[in-house]
């Protein structure tokens, strides 16, 4: 017997490692209870570093089990964010309580399109990072076809995006790969449990600011406005000149806001325009997300004054380039 059960924990061991995904159990901390889904796979950005890292985090750090899924390439088993029609693992979804999103451009499978479609109806939170805004980019003939980020029909106009998170892709609004991102505190969101323990400049990305339409929709609330800067460093000085109307106004880069589907119930939404590896060095951005997982889940008053943000192993984020990611890499690699 003891035999038996040595060969299935050993069986068992083997299939999950081999499992395309990573499970990071939680420990102690008010998260304990609380499952996390992180769907990454984006061509540029990095997403499956930046996820796999803030979850780490919030496992560690705040006791949330996390769980992250990559988008792989069936035939090898490796994390390949170039392949946009294979996220496996969506089933994880049916037992989330909070899903973070940072897709780009993806036409997935309708099996795996479904579970993000009755994630959204049950009207659970949803966390939106950088690319999110255009996370899918699905065929008129699919039955999911308004999630597209640019899909005509007024039942869902410009999809995902603009229908969940609050804006689809409009632009850059920063001179891509040359101005970089400062973060200010939106004045009259300065008591936002979001930012507690945030200052104006504590926030910095290479990424550029996206732009968006103002106001936006429905019951947002812009929390914190990127500031373009000249140049890639925090200490780069403010546009001048002509570009000085990229700051007047200043584009939001994190918001609030609500959802609701087909007169479901009504999930919280936070987005932010930030959000590549690169971005997650800044020890602000960490901040930002994971008070925004705590008030994502309602559980506001549980964020610590300066929450734990410290990064966990060794965390060497790849700049943002289409193509860029690092090859050969499995889940459990990063």
């Amino acid at each position: 017997m003891r035999f038996a059960a040595l060969l299935f924990a050993i069986v068992s061991s083997t299939a999950m490692a081999a499992d395309p995904w990573l499970v990071i159990a939680g420990g102690d901390g008010p998260g304990a209870g609380k499952h996390v889904v992180f769907v990454s796979g984006d061509e540029e950005y990095r997403s499956e570093e930046a996820l796999t890292q803030l979850a780490k985090i919030l496992a560690k750090h705040h006791g949330f089990t996390c769980t992250v899924l990559y988008a792989i390439d069936p035939e090898t088993g490796e994390i390949n964010p170039m392949n946009q029609k294979n996220i496996p693992g969506l089933e994880a979804l049916r037992k989330a309580d909070l899903m973070v999103i940072a897709t780009r451009f993806r036409n997935l499978p309708d099996a795996q399109m479904q579970e993000i479609d009755d994630y959204l109806k049950a009207g659970k939170p949803v966390i939106g990072l950088r690319t999110a805004t255009h996370a899918f980019n699905l065929p008129k003939e699919s039955p999911f076809a308004r999630y597209g980020w640019n899909y005509k029909g007024d039942d869902f106009l410009e999809g995902f995006g603009r229908q969940v998170l609050g804006e689809t892709w409009i632009s850059h609004h920063g001179h891509h790969g040359h101005e970089s991102t400062r973060g200010l505190v939106v004045p009259e969101a300065k008591d936002h449990p979001i930012l507690r323990g945030i200052k104006d400049g504590d926030i910095w990305g290479p990424t550029d600011v996206y732009g968006v339409r103002l106001p936006l929709p429905g019951d947002s609330k812009p929390l914190v406005l990127g500031q373009v800067l000249e140049g890639m460093t925090p200490d780069a000085p403010v546009v001048e000149g002509a570009d000085a109307k990229k700051n007047d106004p200043m584009m939001p880069i994190a918001w609030t806001k609500t959802y609701s589907l087909a007169g479901g119930p009504t999930g919280r939404v936070f987005t932010t325009t930030m959000g590549s590896s690169t971005d997650l060095a800044s020890a602000g951005l960490r901040r930002l997300l994971v008070n925004a997982a705590y008030w994502s889940l309602g559980l506001e008053e549980k964020i610590p004054a300066a929450a734990n943000v410290e990064i966990v192993g060794t965390y060497e984020p790849t700049p943002f380039k289409s193509g860029g990611h690092r090859k050969g890499l499995k889940p459990g690699g990063l």
